[in-house]
């Protein structure tokens, strides 16, 4: 048996596309409770594609938890029913792009248990480039029979967050600047989790928004000089969206990382956390 890979190609999706269920996860980070990823999901799609909502459906409410907590459980289970998963039921997630919402979704499916879940590597993106077709027409719901079975996946907490900047390697996904406190266009603190380390989640990938062929190299890049434990490894961002995508680059070179969901935008609404700036 080959390595195991949580992507999968435009042209190899295309080839079985018949016996997987799709679902668009296509989002863009907005403050006025919107979601663009809809509009463009309506304006073509994936054939036979399903639409799942970053914010209302892989995603709990905005509050103590961040801007992006877990989800309750049961509406992840009746987002998945709609699209007519079962307990076997093999699923590809794709988004615009990057795989950003993608990865979240690929992370939340498994927290509540799902066993094959991948990720169309480029998105829509790489679908349109390799000419497949696509579509406008809206399945009709349909009557999926899973259960979910949240917290397969181990996650962090604050305190297990400060813990593992400290003991361990607690990756930071978020662009350079912010996680240096140049800039912080989204929340209201800027810096950084002391101990973290910066792993920008667009340097996982190439131009083209695919993932980089290197990945082994990239990632003795950023954890080569640090010492730690390669079973003690996670990833946080701003509010636990891209470190998922961090976390999906990590798993395809056998690194088993630890999200913690509530990210940033959790951690600085505790005033007597620390906060570090600076690189």
């Amino acid at each position: 048996m080959g390595p195991v890979t949580h992507l999968i190609s435009a042209t190899g999706l295309a080839h079985e596309i018949e016996d997987v269920v799709v679902i668009d996860v296509r989002w863009t980070l907005t403050t006025d409770g919107s979601s663009p990823g809809y509009d463009e999901y309506a304006a073509g799609h994936v054939p036979g594609a399903f639409f799942v909502d970053l914010d209302a459906e892989l995603a709990g409410p905005p509050g103590d938890g961040g801007r992006h907590p877990l989800p309750d459980p049961a509406v992840v289970e009746a987002a998945l029913r709609r699209c007519g998963i079962s307990e076997h039921t093999p699923i590809v997630v794709y988004d615009g792009r990057e795989s950003y919402a993608a990865a979240r979704a690929w992370w939340v499916l498994r927290w509540v248990g799902v066993a094959g879940v991948r990720v169309l590597d480029g998105g829509y993106a790489a679908w349109l480039r390799a000419g497949l077709p696509v579509s406008t027409e809206i399945p009709e719901p349909r009557h999926g029979s899973f259960v979910a079975r949240p917290g397969r996946l181990p996650t962090l907490d604050a305190t297990g967050a400060a813990e593992l900047a400290r003991t361990g390697l607690l990756l930071d996904a978020r662009e350079p600047e912010r996680f240096r406190g140049e800039a912080e266009p989204i929340d209201p603190v800027a810096g950084h989790i002391p101990g973290a380390v910066s792993s920008p989640a667009s340097g996982w990938l190439t131009p083209d928004g695919t993932f980089r062929s290197d990945l082994h190299e990239h990632w003795a890049q950023i954890a080569g000089e640090h010492d730690y434990d390669p079973d003690r490894v996670g990833a946080y961002c701003g509010s636990g969206v891209t470190a998922a995508h961090e976390l999906l680059a990590l798993a395809e070179i056998g690194v088993d990382g630890l999200l913690y969901p509530g990210s940033w935008s959790e951690w600085i609404r505790d005033p007597t956390r620390p906060v570090a700036t600076g690189a």
